[in-house]
């Protein structure tokens, strides 16, 4: 157990002990030698109990830590001990909860750099990627911090006959009103495998901010550097505030189906984000759901395809592996750019190296899981057999044959039928369709029709005119000239249309997602 503020009006009482966390939270093995990820619940850092191996994508055979299993009773105990601290918690200022977040951010930036080594042998990402989801998590949360001012403001109605209005005749009200918004109580954020602590922090520090209690599930396959950062949080914060959890479905399940639990944030297929939707409809809890993406990008016949401009499309498709929902998933090309842009991608991916993610010459690393790698594989083999070209390039690294990773070259597949699982799905791997197109209406129209509709983006030398075609698509966030999560404002609303998703992330409205609004009316006078 780990001593800390149990409720907030004592949380100034423990600075001494918090500099002292502070200065253990680089240090990520027991005594043993292990990497361990505990449970933490309503304050307590459970390493006992079972166990889990986590293994290394790119040397399966090495185990990179444990993490502790949770059982239903701790589970059920991680909902009662968020469930009693939100009263304490939504009961503090915006802003002082604001300072909390910020405070203990700043104060835990001394592991990064151990984390991210852990983040990329459990992940498979190369090194810069993990260190750079490290910033993303502390920038997120610093960004959220600003949001505590929208918890201060009340918007009053008064009896005034002109504010309600229509073509015909006034409306009046002889009401006044004050409306507020309010935390909705305990939430749950279920992250995924690729970015998991960027992805987490487009919703935790929300949440928190706007005075709720969170639980954090993570993920199987990745588990140890989100509950180590977590638990490192955790501990600035009172008791109970902040708890994670990892373990089987079964034994999870509460987080999901509990009467107390006010909102479940999902990130993960569209077929597993519809289970969740119909798991929270019986406590009518919100959802967010953050779901399949198969983003297109549209090649104008007057786009700049120059080194800097084909660079930014390979990465837009290739950055981790291509496992990140906001990827370039298929890529569309005015014919007269064809060959030009085909050649240019090529040539970029020639240069990769496909190796472990902790060597430094490495550009792409494995695939988290070998049932991904072999999804992926599938797709790209049906292509083949179908009769198109795929082009599988760059260089594996030396030690990739024996070592029994994932590892998969960077792929494109030309000019495939648009039925193909590989245009028509989520790959989620290195593989990418080129498609070239003539007539640009049919495509838009194709595109606002699928069945996804996260992200898109649009490639012109002309701005104005990227803009107007960037207006038309029905997709959640449309770039123009870059793509994927390096083009990402962390100050706009992220989510998607259709199958992507339900709710928004990010920015005011995805904060104002953790709160509800709450009238106070009196009678007319």
């Amino acid at each position: 157990m780990t001593d800390r503020p149990h409720n907030p009006e004592s949380a100034s009482k423990t600075e001494d002990k918090s500099q002292e966390n502070t200065l253990k939270s680089h240090s990520y093995e027991n005594p043993a030698g292990d990497v361990v990820a505990p449970l933490v619940i309503g304050g307590e850092e459970i390493e006992t109990g079972e166990r889990f191996p986590v293994q290394d994508p790119g040397r399966p055979t090495e185990t990179v830590g444990y993490a502790v299993a949770a059982t239903l009773d701790q589970t059920q105990s991680a909902i009662d001990a968020a469930s009693r601290a939100w009263r304490g918690w939504s009961g503090l200022k915006a802003e002082k909860r604001a300072e909390f977040l910020v405070d203990a951010v700043n104060k835990i930036a001394v592991g990064d750099g151990a984390l991210a080594n852990i983040l990329t042998r459990e992940n498979g990402k190369v090194l810069r990627e993990s260190a750079i989801e490290l910033q993303v998590f502390a920038e997120r949360c610093r960004l959220a911090a600003e949001y505590a001012l929208f918890l201060s403001h009340v918007e009053r109605l008064a009896p005034e006959t002109d504010q309600f209005t229509s073509a015909t005749q006034r409306h009046p009200i002889p009401f006044r009103s004050e409306i507020s918004r309010l935390p909705l109580g305990v939430v749950t954020v279920i992250v995924p495998f690729n970015w998991p602590l960027a992805i987490l922090a487009a919703s935790l520090p929300y949440a928190l901010i706007a005075g709720n209690t969170v639980i954090v599930k993570v993920p199987p396959t990745v588990p140890l550097a989100t509950t180590l950062k977590v638990r490192d949080l955790a501990r600035h914060l009172p008791a109970g505030v902040l708890n994670v959890i990892s373990g089987s479905n079964e034994n999870v399940a509460p987080l999901i189906v509990d009467p107390r639990i006010r909102r479940l944030v999902f990130t993960g297929s569209t077929a597993a984000g519809k289970k969740m939707m119909e798991l929270c409809s019986g406590n009518l809890a919100h959802v967010t759901l953050e779901l399949g993406g198969n983003d297109p990008a549209i090649v104008l016949d007057d786009a700049v395809l120059d080194a800097a401009a084909i660079d930014r499309l390979t990465y837009g498709a290739f950055f981790t592996s291509g496992q990140v929902c906001m990827a370039i998933k298929r890529l569309y090309v005015h014919s007269s750019r064809y060959e030009e842009l085909v050649e240019g991608i090529s040539a970029r991916l020639s240069r990769f190296r496909v190796g472990h993610g902790l060597d430094a010459a490495t550009d792409m690393g494995p695939l988290n899981n070998a049932r991904q790698r072999d999804v992926v594989s599938r797709m790209v083999d049906e292509a083949r057999s179908a009769g198109h070209e795929v082009r599988e390039l760059g260089e594996f690294a030396d030690d990739v044959a024996a070592s029994g990773g994932w590892y998969l070259k960077p792929t494109l597949v030309l000019n495939p039928d648009p039925r193909l699982e590989i245009v028509d799905q989520e790959q989620f791997g290195p593989s990418l369709p080129i498609l070239p197109f003539d007539e640009l209406d049919p495509l838009i129209d194709a595109i606002n029709n699928h069945w996804s509709g996260l992200t898109s983006s649009v490639w012109s030398a002309d701005p104005d005119r990227a803009a107007g075609l960037a207006r038309s698509l029905r997709t959640g966030t449309t770039w123009i000239n870059n793509a994927n999560a390096v083009a990402q404002d962390d100050r706009a609303p992220f989510g998607g249309f259709r199958a992507s998703g339900v709710g928004r992330e990010l920015g005011r409205d995805g904060f104002l997602e953790f709160t509800e609004p709450h009238t106070v009316t009196w009678p007319p006078a």
